[in-house]
């Protein structure tokens, strides 16, 4: 029985001892019931959020999400030209823990809404940069996870082989992706700071500014196409007006090929749902799965663009990709996040905030 707001908001003053409440209502984003939350206002006039989970899977991804949190230590933040949530406090309840945070206001844009040109595009481009170009030190202070370039084949490499081993991945994906991951040089890349979880619901944006990034469970060191993958999705002069904006801000002369692991990324997310199938024993995933895949080759097959390697011929689309991930039943698990892979998080804020009440 999901938590009254009231309920939230006395969880709130014993998490946050001075805070002062003077109105409480309840609060989700399109989410999953993967979170009972509610908005607070304040007598100060400030507003913050406190969310409880309801899985175990929703409590996983919060407990990460307050340890990269606090790893954005104010200096870090000050590199960055949007907010991030901070962490108020926490009180426990029910075998699991309330957390507050302060609000941040602003709206979701959805993928294919993002306009051409360089407005709200150029600013989506420019926010992943900022992230790309934080110093790496801080992340491996806090336990984060710092992946070379070499880790990160190897983390593909591993999806590839264990669909391969399913015996359910068609052939032609199968050397496909293996042609991909042996063609070296589309690993020469310098691993940067990323969120590694971005999709178009990690931002809040005010007219054409992106004003906060949510979401920050995956913070870690690793491929920048991670970030990158989901804005391939956009309409093309989107797409191009934020691939501009990043690259006006990053050297990104010597990584020629990240267009090419984001799509690779891309098709692997059907292959993580395959495998997730399996790992939960449900004939249904697991037969969505292979249908799906048999749809990307299909796909794949019929489009002569995009190569993936000089060895594996046509990339399907990441749009494409998406939308059979979209189409997918709706008894999917919660907290599967399409661009970003088996994330245990709904869309309730996607990690804190949101203006979509």
């Amino acid at each position: 029985m999901a938590r009254s707001h009231l309920t939230l908001a006395a969880l709130a003053t014993s998490a946050v001892p001075d805070l002062d409440v003077s109105g409480a209502r309840a609060h989700s984003h399109g989410g999953a019931g993967e979170f009972d939350s509610a908005l607070l206002n304040t007598r100060d006039g400030s507003t913050v959020i406190v969310r409880v989970p309801t899985s175990q899977v929703a409590e996983t991804e919060q407990s990460a999400d307050l340890v990269a949190l606090r790893a954005l230590t104010t200096g870090i933040r000050s590199r960055l030209p949007f907010d991030v949530p901070r962490f108020l406090g926490q009180a426990p309840v029910g075998g699991t823990r309330a957390v507050v945070y302060d609000y941040l206001p602003g709206s979701h844009i959805a993928v294919e809404e993002v306009p051409p040109g360089d407005g709200l595009a150029g600013s989506i481009g420019h926010a992943i940069a900022a992230i790309h170009a934080l110093p790496t030190a801080f992340v491996g202070e806090a336990g984060l996870p710092v992946m070379s370039a070499a880790e990160c084949l190897t983390a593909a490499t591993s999806v590839i082989e264990s669909a391969a081993s399913t015996g359910l991945l068609p052939v032609a994906l199968r050397d496909r992706w293996r042609d991909a991951a042996a063609d070296h040089s589309i690993w020469q890349f310098q691993p940067t700071v990323i969120n590694g979880s971005l999709t178009a619901d990690s931002f809040l944006v005010e007219d054409e500014t992106v004003t906060a990034v949510l979401g920050w469970s995956a913070l870690r060191v690793g491929d920048p196409a991670r970030d990158l993958h989901w804005l391939l999705a956009m309409n093309p002069g989107a797409t191009d007006g934020a691939l501009g904006a990043y690259a006006s801000r990053r050297q990104v002369a010597t990584d020629r090929q990240f267009t090419q692991r984001a799509m690779l990324y891309a098709e692997l997310e059907v292959a993580r749902w395959l495998l997730h199938g399996r790992e939960v024993r449900d004939q249904h995933i697991v037969d969505d799965a292979v249908e799906m895949l048999d749809g990307l080759v299909d796909r794949v097959h019929s489009n002569a663009m995009n190569p993936l390697s000089t060895a594996t011929g046509p990339i399907m689309a990441v749009n494409d990709v998406e939308a059979m991930l979209d189409r997918t039943p709706g008894d999917r698990p919660d907290g599967y996040r399409r661009s970003g892979g088996m994330k245990p998080v709904d869309d309730d804020q996607s990690d804190v905030s949101s203006s979509s009440a």
